[in-house]
């Protein structure tokens, strides 16, 4: 087994079965042929072409988000999305520019925005041996149930950013305090463009590592997690390379972790892959 295996599993994205789509001249998607099919039926608000795919309203934002919420709903009472998440987020040409429209979180792979998440790296230094803090999701959740997680995680949903994500994440995932989650520094940033089900995950994660007290004891107070357990961070490696254990993402972010802090090296025959690779996504 590799690590490399993660990062190609995790960047399945082939050009050939996507179309782009376009609002005004930015491109803001990418939706895969046989789902453009179905937008077909929506002429008024998505222009379908044999190249790429076109959002018709003009306006301000709030106009255009009404409008695909329509196709949305449409979609959501077919079964060509899975639900409703109640969640919004921001659709954005590049990283920190104003947004274009907000769209349902679980609309986004179908039209294949980019979304943008944080993940924390909770860990511990005892003596000369670095551990971590990993936490195991519900088995009820639709995405990756009973699999082994970050400390912290979620996406950057609309009006928010990196650092108040987090923060809000930290309080309600693992009763992390306001005062502790400051000393969390930002580490890194993961990428990729993963094929699935219903479209494409096309992700930026943003990584922080916050190294906690030896009385800390995580709490999740939401129902993501059902347990939290400290595990030596060699051993994580281990089971990140040998098993499946942990969400697919997820594995990414600890093999950035191994990568910075030391326990991968170059003398791993795949390390200069395993560093591009945790950019794959592109910027």
């Amino acid at each position: 087994m590799s690590l490399l295996r993660h990062i190609h599993a995790c960047n399945t994205y082939r050009p050939d079965r996507f179309l782009p789509l376009f609002f005004g001249d930015e491109r803001v998607g990418f939706v895969r042929r046989d789902n453009a099919e179905f937008l077909r039926r929506f002429p008024r608000v998505i222009e379908v072409a044999s190249d790429s795919l076109r959002i018709l309203p003009r306006g301000n934002g709030a106009e255009v988000t009404a409008a695909l919420d329509q196709v949305v709903e449409a979609l959501v009472a077919e079964g060509l999305i899975g639900k409703w998440r109640d969640e919004v987020f921001a659709i954005t040409p590049r990283w920190g520019e104003p947004p274009l429209f907000t769209l349902d979180r679980g609309a986004v792979s179908f039209f294949g925005v980019r979304a943008y998440g944080v993940h924390l790296n909770g860990y511990r230094r005892v003596r000369d041996r670095t551990w971590l803090w990993i936490g195991r999701r519900n088995p009820l959740k639709v995405v990756a149930p009973g699999k082994l997680d970050n400390l912290v995680a979620g996406g950057i949903g609309s009006g928010l950013g990196a650092l108040t994500t987090l923060v809000k994440e930290a309080g309600e995932e693992a009763s992390i305090s306001t005062s502790l989650i400051s000393r969390a520094q930002a580490a890194s940033a993961v990428t990729y463009k993963m094929e699935v089900p219903q479209g494409l995950r096309d992700d930026v994660l943003f990584v922080y590592d916050l190294e906690t007290p030896d009385d800390f004891k995580p709490l999740n107070t939401d129902g993501e997690i059902v347990e939290f357990m400290l595990m030596e961070a060699e051993e994580v490696l281990a089971r990140v390379r040998d098993t499946d254990d942990f969400k697919f993402n997820v594995n990414l972010i600890l093999i950035d972790f191994a990568l910075r802090h030391g326990l991968v090296t170059p003398e791993e025959p795949d390390y200069l892959a395993l560093l591009a690779g945790l950019r794959a996504g592109g910027a």
